[in-house]
């Protein structure tokens, strides 16, 4: 009596199930492993789940790393078929490497690894790899876990190593996340910054350094302000962009290429600047791109200074908004909820307290990206997993933030005219037009007489001995916006 090799490895399933219910028994390296029957994953995906149970589902490897090594792998499968891997094989590979892209096997929980894991990524590599082979192997008709006519390690990751891989997945998924969440933001946040300050051209306020009252200007440009630090902020982003799309892919484990066929890296590179319609190149160095992350570290740099600008508008925002009537109450900002359950009728600026809370938390994310970018030891950087999730957070909180923010809060701005008047009317800093003509000490002493007697400049000033025709001639704040004609 003779058994085929499926026949065998069917009376092996069969044992397996008779030992641990509803698992099926695969085989790497280090012996065999039982993993669930309805998990495409593998004995490699399974010894990194037992190794290393930290943080759960809320730390797993994100899932646009996941869709970034579909892309990847299908594209090393397209350009291994130049180079020899049988047809069917490579077409097979290829349908399941779209099921990765479009999310259904993501959804199906078959990437249940963390972020914190080896330092290449290698188990996610592994994972993708092996849940990639055994939805192949079901493509073809055959069992799931045989490993054959697939094999994870022989075809799936053929001329690959988990550095080349993983390090051009991040980089694909970074960059699709910026083009899918933060940019649209952004431009949406640069486009009511830009409006609101035309609007606001003539709205003429006090301005204010030290947190003290100090000469006029119109809140348009005060907008405008706010509108440049994020115009700069995106040619920044894009500037770091353009080291983004140089991809290490073929590079293999240290850069030398090795155990990759002439032209792989090219061809591979290019398939997958067609797949995403983005305009991915070979990197100029792959020992550069393979032993570090600075493309990252710069990228998310950028980020941080973004933070940094949004902080400070949102904050100026719900500071010159502040009141109703006990604050400055300069702009009156859109009451979307109830802001107290004691004090009736009470309304808080929260979207700038969530807007400013997201920036202290992409600042936080830099101090790590900037601790793991440091520490690419020879020709690794074994913090990737790590950098590769801040970057995509910060991403994330960013690009959703500014938007909440826009459509919540910075759209519905309003400029409280009448306060605005009544505050630039009672400031003591108009003085300074006085000071071209009567002297900066006599100005002075004028604005510290008005401040202890409770009076007007005009007051103070006619009391000195200004005309009260000079004085309403010389201050006048609309004139006070921009040099002397």
């Amino acid at each position: 009596m003779s058994f085929d090799q499926k026949e065998i490895f069917s009376l092996m399933y069969k044992l397996a199930r008779l030992i641990v219910p509803d698992t099926r028994v695969e085989y790497d390296s280090m012996g065999p492993m039982h993993v669930p029957l309805d998990r495409k994953y593998g004995p490699q995906t399974m010894r990194s789940l037992m190794k290393f149970p930290i943080g759960g589902v809320q730390e797993r490897m994100p899932r646009s790393i996941i869709k970034a090594l579909g892309i990847v792998k299908k594209a090393a499968a397209e350009s291994n078929k130049i180079n020899g891997l049988e047809e069917d094989l490579c077409e097979a590979i290829s349908k399941a490497c779209d099921e990765v892209i479009s999310g259904k096997l993501y959804d199906e929980e078959h990437f249940p690894l963390v972020i914190w894991q080896d330092g290449s990524g290698e188990h996610t590599n592994m994972n993708v790899n092996e849940v990639i082979c055994n939805r192949a192997i079901e493509i073809l008709g055959y069992q799931m876990g045989t490993k054959e006519p697939v094999d994870p390690n022989k075809h799936v990751n053929l001329s690959q190593s988990s550095h080349d891989t993983f390090s051009t997945a991040v980089r694909i998924a970074v960059v699709m996340k910026l083009n899918e969440t933060m940019y649209p933001s952004l431009r949406m946040f640069i486009d009511l910054l830009g409006k609101k300050s035309t609007e606001w051209m003539d709205v003429i306020k006090i301005g204010r350094t030290h947190l003290m009252d100090a000469v006029p200007l119109s809140l348009g440009q005060e907008f405008s302000g706010y509108h440049q630090q994020l115009l700069n902020g995106r040619a920044r982003l894009d500037s770091a962009m353009s080291r983004l799309y140089q991809l290490p892919m073929g590079g293999s484990m240290v850069g030398t290429k090795v155990d990759t066929k002439k032209g792989f890296s090219e061809q591979c590179t290019k398939r997958i600047a067609e797949l995403t319609f983005l305009p991915f190149v070979e990197s100029p160095n792959f020992f550069e791109s393979l032993s570090t992350c600075d493309a990252l570290v710069e990228l998310h740099g950028e980020l941080n200074t973004i933070a940094a600008s949004v902080m400070k508008i949102a904050n100026d925002i719900r500071f010159l908004g502040s009141g109703p009537r006990c604050g400055l109450g300069e702009l009156n900002l859109p009451e979307n909820e109830p802001g107290s359950s004691i004090m009736p009728g009470k309304v808080n600026p929260t979207q700038c307290e969530a807007m400013t809370m997201i920036c202290a938390q992409v600042m936080g994310n830099h101090v790590a990206v900037s601790m793991g970018g440091s520490c690419g030891h020879f020709q690794l950087n074994t913090f990737t997993p790590m950098i590769s999730s801040n970057v995509l957070r910060s991403i994330t909180l960013l690009g959703e933030g500014m938007k909440s923010f826009c459509v919540n809060c910075l759209e519905g701005i309003e400029p409280n005219k009448s306060k605005i008047q009544s505050i630039m009317k009672a400031s003591l800093m108009l003085v300074t037009a006085l000071s071209p003509h009567i002297g900066y000490e006599k100005s002075a002493a004028i604005a510290k007489a008005a401040h202890a007697n409770g009076t007007t400049l005009m007051e103070e000033a006619l009391n000195a001995g200004v005309e009260r025709e000079e004085f309403e001639q010389w201050v006048q704040p609309g004139k006070m916006l921009g040099p002397e004609n």
